[in-house]
């Protein structure tokens, strides 16, 4: 059974927006993309005017993410994903930083027409062993993103800094807590971690080798934390729990901000 932490939705959405060139064809492929296994998303428009959108699905019982991913994959744009956790804004607008950090994630596009920010809410049914989710994207208009993101997530290239220092905290982190003695999984899984998950099936063809290998070490990183985190282990008060705690929350926050770094369309 394969426990890595998938792509986010947003950072999904991002790169493939990101694509150049309009047309049914790189919807759909986005759509395959971005949805999966999920029922189709379902968006809701509120006071963010997309131009484009309103027009599209009037009668039809609302837009859904195949009509915003037309409308603005039909002009020129930029996109970026930002991954925002309680207490870390982590470059979300202020305008949306409240919905965004309750999601963990959000999908920010500047277009000719104004700049928007798409935060997604999942809503599980289903069993353990066979659940589904509604998705349903809601649009905000915010305030321009661009100039101001670099400097809350950073460069690609701080991104790969980052990654190498916190991948190091991190295994120290999962031999110190020695969860393979307390786990019957944990020694399959920690031997899976060892390998880079490969994204190309899930990301654009096109996208530049550097960051796809960022996006790799970011999910192996929320891999490593989900595994550490499950349990205690081999924490013997809760002094040593603490310490490992605030480890992978930084090591947590290296992984969100490299995601983001990836869809980011400023410096490398």
């Amino acid at each position: 059974m394969d426990h890595a932490p998938a792509l986010p939705r947003s950072v999904l959405l991002a790169l493939w927006l990101a694509e150049p060139g309009p047309g049914s064809g790189p919807v759909q492929r986005t759509l395959d993309a971005v949805q999966g296994d999920d029922e189709p998303h379902r968006v809701l428009v509120g006071d963010a005017a997309v131009p484009g959108l309103t027009d599209t699905v009037l009668g039809s019982g609302g837009p859904t993410l195949a009509d915003l991913v037309a409308a603005w994959g039909s002009g020129p744009r930029a996109v970026a994903a930002v991954l925002p956790a309680p207490g870390d804004p982590a470059g979300a607008p202020a305008a949306v930083a409240g919905p965004a950090q309750a999601a963990g994630e959000a999908v920010l596009v500047s277009t000719p027409d104004g700049d928007f920010a798409a935060v997604p809410g999942v809503e599980r049914f289903g069993s353990v062993y066979e659940a589904g989710h509604l998705v349903t994207w809601r649009l905000h208009a915010v305030p321009a993103w661009r100039t101001a993101l670099v400097g809350h997530v950073g460069t690609l290239a701080d991104a790969e800094r980052d990654l190498a220092a916190a991948l190091t905290r991190a295994t120290e982190a999962l031999v110190a807590l020695d969860v393979a003695r307390w786990r019957e999984d944990a020694a399959e899984r920690i031997a899976a971690l060892r390998t880079p998950p490969d994204l190309r099936p899930l990301v654009p063809p096109g996208l530049e080798p550097r960051r796809v290998r960022v996006l790799g070490t970011a999910l192996r990183l929320r891999a490593i934390i989900d595994l550490a985190t499950a349990d205690d282990g081999a924490a013997v008060n809760l002094w040593q729990a603490d310490q490992r705690s605030t480890a992978l929350r930084d090591v947590d926050r290296a992984a969100r901000r490299a995601l983001a770094a990836a869809t980011h369309p400023g410096p490398g």
